[in-house]
């Protein structure tokens, strides 16, 4: 059977990919948030993971506000990066796992989630991001990926709850998986911030040191609020806390300990995170 080794969560600001392409890893503005990358890199050049299953949300590359999917699992055997108008550069492709994507869409059809299965998908900076931190200077990606893609964009959103279902589904899925494969599940966004309206700006510390000291050991803590309360407390675009929580769930009931966590404030007027929850 296949094994999970873990999670990786961590925050994708396109100022970020701004930041790789400069080089200014290493400059005092950046150089707090980067430090917490080389011990996640360690982790996964040790364990080198087969696949990495992604809770993410698109930005508009891939769906737009006329048709934007609550779910969507891509089931393709590439995923291509495009221009986002950040003035980012284009990232290399991503290989799929799409016997994998498939074995995880009917089972969460068998599940009951109405979700949209996409064999043809572009994936943005929420992607590619989380991969040049941890594996950069690659001339080609060494995991293959099953994005899945949670709406935290156009209202009305899925709630905190139904987001960990979603996760803890996949999470069975991907343990009744016939395979050697070994698997890393990644969550990424957030954590607080707002970047338009009368709280442009607004990040909320003791709100983001409060999921990053729950995620692990009660996930439950974290799915309380409705929508507009985790809006209230995290920002508008803060609810991309959503992915973190969604692939916790995909983690299951399996012990973890924290391998390495790293805060940060702020990068771009975002709180910005990263952590690792191992399996043991």
């Amino acid at each position: 059977m296949s094994e999970i080794i873990g999670g990786y969560f961590t925050s994708h600001v396109p100022a970020i990919g701004g930041a790789i392409a400069k080089g200014l890893q290493k400059d005092p503005y950046w150089k707090p948030f980067f430090d917490g990358y080389p011990p996640i890199a360690e982790w996964l050049n040790e364990e080198k993971p087969d696949v990495a299953v992604v809770f993410y949300n698109d930005h508009g590359l891939n769906f737009f506000l006329d048709k934007m999917p609550t779910f969507a699992v891509g089931a393709a055997e590439e995923y291509n990066n495009a221009d986002e108008g950040w003035g980012l550069p284009v990232c290399k492709s991503f290989r799929g796992d799409s016997a994998l994507s498939w074995h995880i869409i009917e089972q969460l059809v068998a599940d009951e989630f109405d979700i949209t299965t996409c064999q043809k998908m572009l994936v943005d900076h929420a992607m590619t991001i989380p991969f040049q931190l941890v594996w950069p200077a690659r001339d080609a990606w060494p995991v293959k990926i099953v994005p899945v893609a949670i709406n935290t964009v156009q209202h009305p959103l899925p709630s905190a709850k139904r987001c960990l279902a979603l996760g803890r589904a996949v999470g069975r899925a991907l343990e009744s998986w016939e395979s050697d494969d070994k698997i890393v599940v990644i969550g990424t966004g957030g954590l607080s911030h707002q970047l338009d309206g009368e709280r442009a700006g607004f990040i909320n510390a003791d709100y983001d040191r409060f999921c990053l000291d729950h995620l692990m050991d009660d996930p439950e803590a974290l799915v309380g609020d409705s929508i507009a309360g985790i809006v209230e407390k995290a920002g508008t675009q803060g609810v991309e806390i959503l992915n973190w929580i969604a692939a916790r769930g995909a983690l299951g009931e399996r012990p973890l300990k924290k391998r390495t966590e790293n805060y940060h404030i702020p990068i771009s007027n975002t709180a910005a995170a990263s952590l690792v929850l191992e399996a043991v």
